[in-house]
């Protein structure tokens, strides 16, 4: 038995074993779940992330990134525009990414593109490095949900501010018409960015080994997301369940929800009261961590290191406190904000990466103050 036999022997019991569990349930929930551990796959092995794109586009000019996730939207819309168009698909009602746009949804986009930077990982690149071993990224990770949990209570001075209703292309404009030209305005920026650098390919790669070339995890990353559409009802998100976390485990050491405005409407009252494997996001988070993980032990790179400077500590702490808080401002991460909303054409998804962008800029400039210097 090799060393990493039994990590792999023991992380696969733990998917197969809860997996089981759900489809005793629901079968709809099994299968989202597999469809996370797809995607922890998915990520880890094609090293999908985003604030480490973004930070080499700032620092260094290098673009190399930056294709694979344009084409990876591009796919999702052209997906997603005859099943949103119709409303449902097997009975099941569908709903896109959908968000109002306003001065608290940027602010939170451009938090969060802070707060990426100072950790080194957004959403899913928190869930799958921590889940690949990573101890610095699971203490982002529990800031991130207290972040979340704390912009959740001041929700409602921040939706005071100038906030415009949901503006969906879509909708607006015909979904042939705009789910067209915004995969044809994608990948034709991605085609030209690409022209100028093609070095990021990997000549030689292995399904469950890895590392997989940048446009294989793009084409996969869509079409999951095409499943969890289908399966959901919704597109994939990620930070709704660290908020969801964040309150379970203060209403663990003794905080009521009942006279909070957030906390007692129905859905995140409902959640709140509800078991966290019958929440469709933290499923799947849960899934994706442990597929991230799997992807790790079989590549041989899952090795916890647990010496961590003070600044980086602290870095990482900041940086998750304030990605979970702009997170919930802005109605998501890269995820539910920017793939999933722009792949629904809504603007909310195309104003998210600007304000992101913009964040990670000042993040960047950041990083030296705590010893970050990549």
């Amino acid at each position: 038995m090799t060393s990493r036999t039994l990590p792999l022997l023991l992380t696969l019991a733990i998917a197969v074993g809860l997996t089981g569990y759900l489809a005793l349930a629901s079968g709809r929930m099994a299968a989202l779940f597999v469809v996370g551990l797809l995607l922890g796959l998915t990520l880890y092995h094609s090293s999908f992330g985003f604030s480490a794109a973004y930070r080499r586009l700032i620092l260094h000019g290098d673009r190399r990134a930056i294709p694979a996730q344009l084409l990876m939207v591009a796919l999702a819309t052209l997906l997603f525009a005859p099943l949103l168009a119709a409303g449902e698909f097997a009975g099941r009602p569908l709903v896109g990414a959908v968000a109002p746009v306003g001065v608290s949804m940027f602010f939170g986009a451009l938090l969060f593109g802070v707060g990426m930077q100072l950790a080194g990982g957004c959403g899913s690149g928190t869930l799958y490095t921590a889940g690949a071993g990573s101890p610095r990224m699971l203490l982002v990770l529990a800031a991130f949900c207290a972040g979340g949990f704390w912009a959740s209570l001041d929700l409602g001075a921040w939706q005071s501010l100038p906030e415009w209703p949901p503006l969906v292309l879509g909708e607006r404009f015909g979904w042939g018409v705009s789910a067209s030209l915004q995969a044809l305005l994608l990948g034709a920026a991605a085609l030209a960015l690409r022209r100028r650098d093609e070095s990021s390919a990997i000549a030689s790669w292995h399904l469950w080994r890895g590392p997989w070339p940048l446009l294989a995890g793009a084409v996969m990353l869509a079409v999951l997301n095409l499943a969890t559409l289908l399966l959901a009802g919704h597109p994939w998100t990620i930070t709704w369940a660290f908020t969801l976390w964040g309150a379970k485990f203060a209403q663990a050491v003794g905080w009521s929800a009942a006279q909070d405005p957030f906390w007692s409407q129905p859905f995140p009252h409902a959640a709140l009261e509800s078991g966290i494997l019958t929440d469709v996001t933290s499923i799947m988070n849960i899934a994706l961590m442990l597929g991230a993980a799997a992807g790790a032990i079989l590549a041989g790179r899952f090795s916890p290191v647990w010496r961590m400077s003070v600044a980086s500590f602290a870095a990482a702490l900041l940086g998750g406190l304030t990605m979970g808080y702009g997170a919930r401002l802005a109605y998501g991460c890269n995820i539910g904000a920017f793939f999933s909303g722009v792949a629904s054409t809504s603007l909310h998804g195309w104003l998210w990466i600007v304000a992101a962008l913009l964040g990670s800029w000042i993040g960047v400039r950041l990083r030296p103050l705590f010893g970050l210097l990549d």
